[in-house]
């Protein structure tokens, strides 16, 4: 599950980005008042250095005023060429206050526009993230059974889990520092082009310089985000396993052996986020070093500039300070290559799982209430009660891969009121064929009918309602005894719950319990044994009072004296309906109507248990693996293991 190489090519970037970032369409209007917001913010903030250079100016000019006091306007140096210099006049406080203040009252009210800017860009994430979610659980209540058999549920989770934390978090903390940082390059652009072209022209010459070194930075990084999030999901999955597990790692000693593949998926994981995390944060020392040199540029010539009288010192400053701005975004957004990579790669993830191919579209059904036809063919309504429960299986043929057949043109009539058993070998095919039934999978050819409907023809939900399956693996939620009843039936009375408690048995152990039926157990029914799980199980099929019922090895976790009062409880269940009832010991199957003996996905034999006995045939040799006894030799010691009858050698 866990082991194999991880591919190192890099992801889909520029579509998967796309398709993302697709998902914001719903939030239009949110999304133009962020980008409004952003904007006055950054035209702001673009103001800002521009005001502090006129309060530069006047204090220059005042100094100059003050240190050339007495000469004329010719005698005044060129630096003072553009200040509004009159010699022996010194600062006017008054007017750079009044600069100040202004500037202040820029700097605050871009403040609070980017903090609305990202309280309502926060919602548009949120929003998004969360129709995200919706939309993975639709998906994966409409994927087919073949998708989760061959997905390790670790994986699956972590897709679920931890990729989409990692969308939420990339678009919020990348799309207003992308928005504001696009938005800051722009405008400061334009300034730095009113107050110099020439400057402008050398500051942009790190532009071409800087986003070369971050493409190259990035094409390499990709791939290895891309082993970052499918390495986790590996770990995920192991560790899932040997927790789901953790009995049985312990009963037969293989902790070693865990603990041994979790440090090497681990250690893998290390490496693929360490390769990711370096590579990727490469980016942010090279544009720092790219932004310094061109700062170092920019000073040099603007002082020169200054020396010369083309610019007032007041305007390089302002530039000096454009000069940072322009580079802070192009370094903060290269500094988020890496969440953006990783973002998107986390989506990818997500959207392999959204365009899995789901279960076939249930049809239109143009019968709608009618269930199927009675004797005569007159239709029996849904509301009418009435259920006959015939299945038949008409030239059925199914496998699981193509290569690999399992049923092959089996045709079957199980009779309304019918318990039709099913007996093999592991691997016949026998649960298979029951899941055929409930549409868990898809026919290959042939047909299958519930009361002379063809199940592809009825919905899921439909079909689902009239049957009632208990599995031998037990699956309990997390809550009190009386919901898990009652989960086959939400509307069920406190009353029909209680009634079909006591019809399985259930009430008998529930009585014992100090908050009886509002006693919680959780998903894994830790405070119950297993043979209480399995009759709480039983008890939830009872209550759905089904047309048809599939008993797949549904008393394997009870003892014995608790299996003899359910087989009763059973058979008030069976009365009136059909059964299927899977099963390995054959003594829980000797009074079913119809036995299917089933061999690699064929059925070799069928009829009573007398009958099969007569044939002498398959049945009857597995009949005689379970309750013929072992001789014992002549001198007392034993030949093999002597099987009870309630052993099951299969």
């Amino acid at each position: 599950m866990g082991g194999g190489g991880v591919a190192q090519k890099a992801m889909d970037f520029g579509p998967s980005a796309k398709r993302l970032v697709a998902r914001l369409r719903p939030e239009r209007t949110a999304a133009l008042l962020v980008v409004a917001l952003g904007v006055v913010s950054v035209l702001l903030m673009a103001v800002g250095p521009r005001i502090l250079g006129r309060a530069t100016d006047l204090v220059f000019a005042g100094l100059l005023g003050r240190q050339y006091a007495g000469a004329d306007a010719a005698e005044l140096p060129d630096a003072a060429r553009g200040l509004d210099v009159v010699p022996g006049r010194g600062v006017d406080f008054d007017a750079v206050g009044q600069v100040l203040l202004l500037a202040l009252g820029v700097y605050v009210a871009a403040s609070l526009l980017a903090f609305l800017q990202g309280y309502v860009l926060n919602g548009v994430v949120q929003r998004t993230v969360y129709r995200m979610r919706e939309e993975v659980e639709e998906t994966l209540n409409r994927l087919p059974l073949t998708y989760f058999d061959r997905s390790p549920r670790g994986e699956l989770l972590s897709r679920v889990t931890n990729d989409i934390d990692n969308v939420s978090q990339t678009l919020q903390q990348t799309m207003s520092q992308l928005l504001t940082s696009l938005m800051t390059v722009v405008a400061v652009l334009a300034m730095m082009l009113w107050i110099s072209p020439l400057l402008a022209l050398v500051a942009l010459v790190s532009v071409p310089l800087s986003l070369l070194v971050t493409r190259a930075i990035m094409r390499r990084s990709q791939g290895q985000f891309v082993a970052q999030w499918k390495r986790t999901g590996q770990l995920n999955a192991q560790v899932e396993e040997a927790f789901s597990g953790h009995e049985l790692v312990s009963v037969f000693g293989r902790r070693r052996e865990v603990e041994q593949r979790f440090t090497e998926e681990n250690d893998a994981l290390f490496d693929a986020s360490f390769r990711a995390q370096f590579v990727s944060g490469l980016i942010m020392p090279a544009m720092m070093f790219i932004g310094n040199l061109n700062y170092v540029v920019v000073a040099v010539v603007g002082a020169l500039r200054v020396a010369s009288g083309s610019l007032t010192l007041g305007e390089v400053q302002a530039f000096v300070q454009y000069t940072r701005q322009f580079t802070q975004p192009l370094t903060t957004v290269a500094s988020m290559a890496n969440l953006l990579q990783s973002g998107v790669a986390s989506a990818e993830r997500v959207f392999e799982l959204l365009d899995a191919d789901l279960e076939r579209p249930d049809p239109d059904e143009a019968t709608g209430d009618v269930i199927g036809a009675g004797a005569g063919g007159a239709t029996v309504a849904a509301g009418s009660g009435v259920r006959r429960g015939e299945v038949a299986f008409e030239h059925v043929s199914f496998s699981y891969s193509p290569d690999r057949e399992l049923i092959t043109d089996l045709s079957l009539v199980a009779r309304p009121g019918q318990t039709v058993a099913i007996v093999g070998p592991t691997g016949a095919g026998k649960t298979t064929l029951v899941n055929l039934v409930m549409r868990f999978y898809e026919l290959d050819g042939g047909r299958i009918t519930l009361d002379g409907v063809d199940v592809s023809s009825m919905s899921r939900a439909r079909l689902r309602g009239q049957i009632g399956m208990v599995l031998q693996d037990t699956w309990l939620f997390e809550g009190t005894i009386r919901d898990n009843i009652a989960y086959g039936r939400p509307g069920a009375s406190a009353d029909d719950v209680l009634e079909a408690a006591r019809a399985t048995f259930v009430d008998r152990f529930v009585r014992s319990l100090p908050e009886g039926y509002d006693t919680v157990v959780d998903e894994s029914g830790s405070n119950l044994s297993a043979g209480e799980r399995q009759l709480v199980t039983i008890a939830r099929a009872f209550l759905t009072a089904p047309a048809l019922l599939i008993l797949d090895e549904a008393t394997s976790s009870v003892d014995t004296r608790t299996e003899v009062l359910v087989q009763h409880a059973m058979a008030a269940l069976r009365a009136d309906r059909t059964s299927f009832v899977i099963a390995h010991r054959l003594s829980t199957i000797r009074d079913a109507d119809l036995i299917l003996v089933m061999e690699d996905g064929a059925i070799v034999e069928q009829g009573t248990h007398e009958e099969l006995l007569a044939a002498a045939g398959a049945y009857a040799r597995l009949h005689a693996s379970q309750f013929a006894a072992a001789e014992a030799p002549a001198d007392g010691a034993v030949r093999g293991s002597v099987q009870g009858p309630d052993e099951n050698p299969l």
